[in-house]
């Protein structure tokens, strides 16, 4: 009861509804937030620290950024979304936040169309070695059926279009790049209300900062062939899923173009069976399905794989654990 009546207190009072309905129709700093309210920045913070402490919103870091987004679990993220259903849609004050709100949103929108157009020379250029990605999707769709319930971990997300491609059959969905840029672009791909379920925050794929099994499906998509460590990046996006929850790894076939080292910061050129079997043995995953998308030069990959049942994570033991489920379950 405690909570429930803080929550109300700090969300008792003009300005800070207006956050929570601003807040809820996406992510926005304290910049963005006091160009829509046109209220001094020390006020807003105030304001977001109190919301922030009753668990009304949640704050996340980048860099010198803190983004701000209406709580997504628990019971008071669903007292706060009660309270946004009891405000009129023709409210004087909101329909000009929201005016404003699409203001900002179009001014990152413009960002993202000016970081493309520098930027895409270099992308159709790797587009042009491998599948359509019309077919890849095509075939992640194949492989997601989720639901109301279901949470998803982008990881790498870019531009975003993972959590446009599958938020229609999930339930929250979070996208992690350590880009700042690409996280921009990523924003403003989500601006829309269809993607209300879509968030992004800026983390290191080998610290991820959620507790174990908080998510049902992750992706990891065209991102480990960037990576040091491939291995610890599979480790730590197993970590982070459920029992029972699957991992999607979306990359290239081992292959031997150069080029994609030299001038696309690749450091791994595409990955062998044996490597990625490995990879999910010692990570207490099972694979289920493997799908090649052949292209001309390189063929795309699609490793499908479901997180154990395995209450020790101890390396010694998973692989037994591993071959014990196997032999046992019903896939």
């Amino acid at each position: 009861m405690d909570r429930v009546l803080a929550a109300l207190r700090a969300a008792a009072e003009p300005t800070r509804l207006r956050i929570l309905c601003l807040c809820a129709k996406g992510e926005l700093t304290v910049t963005e937030l006091t160009q829509i309210l046109g209220q001094s920045q020390p006020r807003v913070s105030r304001h977001l620290k109190e919301m922030c402490s009753a668990g009304l919103l949640e704050r996340h870091q980048e860099g010198s950024w803190a983004f701000f987004n209406v709580a997504a679990d628990g019971a008071i993220s669903r007292l706060a979304l009660s309270l946004l259903e009891q405000i009129p849609e023709n409210d004087d004050a909101l329909a000009q936040d929201l005016r404003r709100l699409e203001a900002v949103r179009a001014l990152r929108a413009e960002a993202a169309r000016a970081y493309f157009r520098e930027n895409a020379e270099e992308w159709d250029r790797i587009r042009s070695f491998h599948v359509d990605d019309r077919q890849v999707e095509a075939a992640l769709l194949s492989l997601v059926s989720g639901s109301p319930d279901t949470r998803l971990l982008d990881i790498g997300t870019g531009t975003g279009r993972m959590l446009q491609l599958l938020s229609p059959v999930v339930g929250q969905a979070i996208g992690v790049d350590s880009s700042r840029e690409m996280l921009s672009v990523a924003r403003a791909n989500l601006a829309e209300p269809d993607f209300a379920n879509c968030s992004v925050r800026q983390a290191d794929m080998s610290q991820l900062p959620w507790p174990n099994a908080s998510f049902d499906l992750v992706i990891a998509h065209m991102v480990l062939h960037f990576t040091d460590d491939p291995a610890a990046a599979v480790a730590e996006a197993a970590r982070v899923l459920r029992p029972d929850g699957r991992l999607l790894i979306v990359d290239f076939a081992s292959h031997d173009i150069e080029e994609l080292r030299a001038k696309f910061a690749h450091r791994r050129l595409g990955f062998r069976q044996q490597e990625v079997d490995i990879w999910c043995s010692e990570s207490a995953l099972s694979i289920r399905s493997v799908k090649a998308l052949e292209g001309d030069p390189l063929t795309v990959m699609i490793w499908e794989s479901r997180k154990l049942p395995t209450v020790d994570h101890r390396p010694e033991l998973i692989g037994d654990t591993v071959a014990t489920w196997a032999r046992g379950a019903t896939l």
